[in-house]
């Protein structure tokens, strides 16, 4: 799944990526979280547009947002039936700049804490990489007062290798010479979309440990994304054939605030 993740490119270099005519200014975001508003591209009068949504799809059948389950990910293998988000996938699909997510490994008996990780595009020789895309559904939800809410959701899969060994699924990504064939929903069926709906080439991805502190939204830094100094000490250890101490780990916090992605 995703739960959390980070937006830290220039905004001109997302613009020049995903190809949309605004220009958006932006800070970077480095803990991204459900029910914040997050940048959205999706095709409006033929054309690339960028627009900022709420994370947590709400389908427009729905009568009372309080008693429907915040649908952050939708499950591929399920989007062209399910009526949560079968129509969506037909004509409301986008895509969802991101730098990285992070994914959060269970090790142990149930209800022990859980070790965060991030998962970026692999660096190259120079140390960039540039922004990846999520594949994600929209959806414009109307009340009864005549208010509108747009809304969405990252659409998820099962894991690749590098990504099996911490969670069993992960966010669809959509390579650039694919951004077309998802976005365009006039003329492009959902079934053939669909046939991007799949692990990422493990080529493309890099992933490792960090610290605690992306448990509480509002941490909001680089801190968050650099290689936590515990495992990387656990590591050296254990090379060196030093025991290592084991602490007991602190308990993760809950998100207890949603700041605004701006």
């Amino acid at each position: 799944m995703c739960g959390r993740y980070v937006i830290i490119s220039a905004p001109a270099a997302i613009r020049a990526l995903f190809g949309y005519g605004e220009q958006p200014n932006f800070p970077p975001r480095y803990n991204v979280a459900p029910t914040q508003p997050i940048p959205v591209v999706r095709i409006v009068d033929g054309k690339r547009s960028f627009t900022l949504m709420r994370w947590g799809l709400l389908p427009s059948w729905v009568k009372d947002p309080k008693t429907f389950p915040l649908l952050i990910n939708a499950r591929g293998e399920s989007v062209l039936e399910k009526p949560a988000f079968r129509n969506a996938m037909r004509r409301r699909r986008c895509l969802i700049p991101t730098d990285g997510f992070y994914e959060w490994q269970v090790l142990g008996k149930a209800g022990a804490p859980k070790r965060p990780f991030f998962v970026r595009a692999k660096r190259n020789a120079d140390g960039s990489a540039p922004p990846l895309a999520f594949a994600g559904l929209w959806e414009t939800w109307t009340g009864p007062n005549g208010e509108e809410l747009d809304t969405a959701a990252i659409i998820t899969t099962n894991a690749n290798r590098i990504l099996a060994a911490i969670h069993d699924r992960m966010p669809v990504f959509v390579p650039p010479e694919a951004f077309d064939l998802w976005l365009d929903c006039a003329n492009v069926e959902a079934d053939v979309a669909a046939a991007l709906i799949k692990p990422a080439a493990d080529r493309l991805l890099e992933a490792y440990e960090v610290g605690m502190a992306v448990n509480r939204v509002a941490n909001d830094s680089a801190a968050l994304i650099a290689p936590s100094s515990a495992a990387a000490t656990a590591r050296a250890q254990a090379v060196a054939g030093v025991p290592v101490k084991k602490e007991k780990p602190k308990k993760a916090n809950e998100p207890d605030g949603q700041a605004s992605l701006f």
